[in-house]
């Protein structure tokens, strides 16, 4: 199976110079936890809810002035629609990453999260073992 059967395709994305504020708006919007970042339709980064905390919030900067450029991580990990779901889940489960942008000719086209792939019954334990890899506590982490 690949990405392209999976994948949703109705995207929000924000341009590099759009607000912090703007991006949680459109997480509020579109009920979502991460939007791809693009310049000139090239995707650049991707932010989160957890970049827009710590980044931007925990370090009290001013969300309408600072732009999704200084929280986004940059060069996100990419997948295409031609990747195989099993590659994609072992990606994910590797960098510890929970939703994939994907992208054709430099385009984005979509989005595979976790939750596409353990909806699918012969994928549900591609998603298992990649939950598990995303969980490992990082260095530094509190327990």
């Amino acid at each position: 199976m690949k990405l392209r059967d999976i994948m949703s395709r109705e995207i929000a994305s924000l341009d590099c110079g759009d607000s912090v504020e703007a991006a949680a708006q459109l997480m509020k919007q579109y009920n979502v936890g991460s939007i791809p970042v693009t310049d000139q339709g090239k995707v650049v980064g991707i932010v989160t809810d957890r970049d827009i905390t710590l980044r931007s919030v925990a370090s009290g900067q001013g969300t309408d002035r600072q732009s999704v450029s200084d929280v986004m991580t940059s060069n996100p990990v990419l997948g295409t629609p031609e990747m195989d779901v099993h590659e994609a889940a072992r990606i994910m489960g590797d960098k510890q990453i929970r939703r994939l942008p994907v992208v054709e000719n430099n385009s984005l086209v979509g989005m595979v999260s976790l939750g596409d792939i353990s909806v699918e019954p012969r994928l549900s334990d591609n998603a298992e073992v990649a939950l598990k890899n995303i969980s490992k506590p990082s260095s530094g982490s509190i327990r």
